[in-house]
């Protein structure tokens, strides 16, 4: 019977609590070590949905990307949103294994995930791991090659098309004719690495979350087209990865969740049809 321990137990040697950032909150956040383990489902982020999906999938354990409880709390009452979570997650049996940054910087890690699904080949970091994540391909991010060079408003599309479709969607800026045959990619927030985007020779940078005063700036300095996706459609792809690799090793079903978790429910553009005015996924 495999137990909570075995399955995190392999999620922390691919990726190591240790190679997470400082400020990051990884590992067992909810459970019995020795409790049976028969279904997993993998999710973005743990949401009370997200906890009612596990329960009516039959999901002794929840694998999640972005930490519960990141920032420190001194209550888990029903009263707040993170109580009720883990309040759901005890009554139902269900346990919770976070792992963020730690899968930010492994190889393969989010990135990776996101880089593949993009058709990109030939990868490697766009920052290398340092500290105890240094070494065997590890880092922030990864650059790879196009097979044929594209124009930028044609890998816009390719993008939209490849990640799961989301209100945010894809914008692109930059010459839309500008031929893109290397590309980085940061799964999740990526404005911090615009720089290394553009040391690395990229045509192109594939990210979440960037602002408006760091891009412009960086535009005009010359730096590669930006292509910018919401944030959890970026790191989705990665739940895929992780699924396959534990399903492969452990006789677990893996549940890979589609519920999109993004915060943003509606998009209008001026002059858009009215029936097309909302975007509810």
């Amino acid at each position: 019977m495999v137990t909570v321990a075995d399955v995190a137990g392999a999620l922390c040697r691919w990726y190591p609590e240790e190679w997470a950032e400082p400020w990051d909150r990884v590992g067992l956040v909810v459970g019995e070590p020795t409790a049976p383990v028969r279904r997993v489902l993998f999710t973005v982020d743990c949401l009370p949905e997200t906890v009612e999906q596990a329960v009516d999938a039959g999901a002794e354990l929840v694998v999640a990307h972005h930490p519960l409880l990141l920032r420190g709390v001194s209550s888990v009452a029903t009263t707040t949103y993170k109580g009720r979570v883990v309040h759901g997650l005890i009554r139902a049996g269900v346990a919770l294994y976070v792992a963020h940054t730690n899968a930010d910087v492994a190889a393969p890690g989010v990135s990776d995930a996101l880089a593949e699904t993009l058709g990109l080949t030939g990868l490697r970091p766009l920052r290398a791991a340092s500290g105890a994540a240094e070494g065997g391909g590890r880092g922030i991010g990864r650059v790879g090659s196009l097979p044929v060079p594209v124009p930028l408003a044609r890998f816009a599309r390719t993008v939209a098309d490849a990640l799961p479709a989301t209100a945010w969607g894809v914008r692109g800026a930059g010459d839309p004719d500008r031929l893109l045959r290397t590309v980085a990619v940061c799964g999740g927030s990526g404005d911090e690495f615009l720089a290394d985007a553009r040391a690395a020779g990229a045509d192109a940078y594939v990210t979440a979350d960037l602002r408006h005063h760091p891009a412009s700036e960086y535009l005009a300095e010359g730096g590669p087209a930006l292509l910018d996706a919401a944030h959890w459609a970026t790191e989705w792809p990665w739940l895929g990865q992780v699924s396959a690799r534990l399903t492969a090793e452990l006789p677990v079903e893996g549940i890979i969740s589609s519920r999109v978790t993004d915060p943003w429910t509606v998009h209008a553009r001026p002059g858009m049809p009215r029936d097309d005015e909302e975007y509810r996924p």
